[in-house]
C-alpha cells in the first residue's frame, strides 16, 4: 500500500477530470495500478481519494471488526465501502463521478490533501480555505504529549 504525502492545488475541466498531480503519481507503488476508490468523507464536507489496495485493505479490516449481524455493524460498513472505483487515464486525469462532484459546489478549483498518508482528501478550495480559517489553531505539543507521550520514535505505531 502507498503511503501518499503532500497538498496540491488542482482545476476540475467541465467533465469534472483533474490532472493527477506528478508529485502525488510519483508516490504510488506498482500494485496501485491506476486504480482508486473514491468516496464522501463521514468526517468532513470533502472527497476521499483512496487507492483501490488500500481501500480494499481497509474494507477488509472493517469485515473481520464489524459483526454483520448487527444492524449498526451493517449500516457502518455499508457506509464506509461505498465508494467508486475511478481510474487514471491515459492523460493521468481523473474523473470524479457526478453524484460525488456535486458535493463540491460546482467549483472549479480543488485541493488534494493527504491525511496520514492513508488517503486523499479532495476539497472545494473556498470550502477548504474557509474550514483551515475556522478550526482555531490546537496547542500541538500539549496534543501530543497528551497523545502520543509515551511513544519513542522507534515504537511501532498501529
Amino acid at each position: 500500500m502507498s503511503l501518499i504525502l503532500g497538498k496540491e492545488y488542482c482545476k476540475l475541466d467541465s467533465n469534472g477530470r483533474f490532472k493527477f498531480p506528478v508529485a502525488l503519481k510519483k508516490q504510488l507503488q506498482p500494485e496501485d495500478d491506476g486504480r482508486f476508490v473514491i468516496r464522501q468523507s463521514i468526517y468532513a464536507e470533502c472527497l476521499e481519494l483512496w487507492t483501490y489496495a488500500s481501500f480494499s485493505a481497509m474494507v477488509e479490516n472493517l469485515r473481520k471488526n464489524l459483526k454483520p449481524y448487527k444492524p449498526e455493524d451493517r449500516m457502518l460498513l455499508r457506509k464506509l465501502s461505498d465508494g467508486n472505483i475511478i481510474e487514471l487515464d491515459t492523460n493521468d486525469r481523473l474523473l470524479i463521478p457526478p453524484e460525488q462532484k456535486s458535493k463540491l459546489s460546482n467549483t472549479k478549483d480543488i485541493v488534494l490533501t493527504s491525511l496520514g498518508g492513508n488517503f486523499i482528501e479532495i476539497w472545494d478550495y473556498d470550502k477548504y480555505t474557509q474550514q483551515e480559517a475556522s478550526v482555531s489553531e490546537p496547542d500541538y505539543v500539549a496534543l501530543a504529549s497528551d497523545r502520543l507521550g509515551e511513544l519513542s520514535f522507534d515504537d511501532k505505531v498501529e
